[in-house]
């Protein structure tokens, strides 16, 4: 049996071949949520999410998020109202004393549905509603998931990293923004000057995460900072991993990244953005997969091949060099 810690895309690509490879059997998948936010009183946990549509055979392939063929009638109607209001589109939160009150989930991270800054389509957001209803009953977000991976036909483990809200925020010369704002509203066109995850200090692992992570652990090619950074900031989690196997793909070649926003984001919490710099960070990480032509040194076990993962042989290639690193420490 394995854990993977998931975030973003780089895992449930990885996860795509190791389920090609019929070998995640009794796994478990943990998943940020510091990316979670509530847009317009529905709550979205988009790397949670992610994993639990691949695994249901819902997943839109093509970017990665949401539901494949999904319509988005409710999204385009907002959108369209708002401007038909003549309001500025974009996020809006809530106000200061509005982000606190009411449910615990939803702390630090409150959109208001006008300008609704986050494509979702109607598929999609019956998920959001029906969970969103489910914690709203007294249910935990643990317990939220386990009914809709039940929902959805999936049959592994999806574990959010806690029951708790942490909020990743990206500081920026203005002042905090949420992750969400900074990467979808904003494209990643913003100056960084740090990252926070805001309530982690309070935040606890589940029971069911701890011993999750009993498990020898796989870190698929996520963002260091703020897909598997959230996980890390919480209590247990780091001393977790320093007594399991954990193998790594690097999301970098050398210092060149494969997507997304890891190099901007590494180098404002002052880590090299490489993957030299990967494994500075993750010093628990006994062995690293790294790309063929990735000629990085480590002091610790490397397995080589492409981990370029662009359909689920490809995907199946990468896991299979996840076994070989495992294989020599485990």
């Amino acid at each position: 049996m394995v854990t993977f810690l998931s975030g973003g895309t780089g895992t449930p690509k990885l996860l795509s071949g190791a389920r090609r490879a019929a070998a995640l059997d009794g796994a478990t998948v943990i998943g940020n949520t510091g990316d979670d936010v509530e847009l317009g009183g529905l709550l979205v946990c988009p790397d949670v999410d992610t994993v639990l549509y691949l695994l249901g055979d819902r997943l839109d392939r093509e970017t990665w998020w949401g539901v494949d063929g999904d319509t988005a009638e409710t999204h385009d109607e907002v959108l369209e109202l708002t401007a038909a209001a003549d309001e500025v589109p974009g996020p809006r939160y809530l106000d200061e004393d509005r982000q606190t009150s009411g449910r615990d989930l939803a702390r630090w991270r409150r959109f208001s549905a006008v300008g609704e800054f986050m494509h979702i389509g109607d598929r999609d957001r019956a998920v959001h509603l029906a969970r969103t209803s489910l914690i709203d009953a007294g249910h935990t977000l643990t317990e939220a998931i386990a009914w809709l991976g039940r929902a959805l036909g999936t049959d592994v483990d999806v574990l959010p990293m806690s029951d708790d809200p942490v909020a990743t925020l990206v500081q920026t010369p203005d002042g905090p923004i949420h992750f969400q704002e900074y990467w979808v509203a904003r494209g990643g066109d913003v100056h960084i000057d740090d990252v926070a995850f805001r309530g982690a200090s309070d935040a606890r692992p589940t029971d069911a995460v701890l011993d999750a992570l009993e498990e020898p652990v796989i870190l698929g090619p996520s963002n260091p900072v703020t897909s598997i950074g959230p996980m890390l900031a919480l209590s247990g989690i780091r001393k977790a991993l320093e007594v399991t196997p954990v193998v790594a793909v690097s999301p970098f070649v050398e210092d060149r990244v494969f997507s997304g926003p890891a190099a901007d984001l590494m180098a404002a919490v002052g880590d090299e953005p490489s993957t030299a710099g990967v494994a500075a960070a993750y010093p628990f990480v006994d062995a690293f997969v790294l790309d063929e032509a990735d000629e990085t040194e480590l002091d610790r076990p490397v397995v080589r091949t492409d981990t370029t993962m662009t359909d689920e042989a490809a995907a199946e290639r990468v896991f299979h060099a996840c076994e070989d690193a495992m294989a020599a420490v485990a």
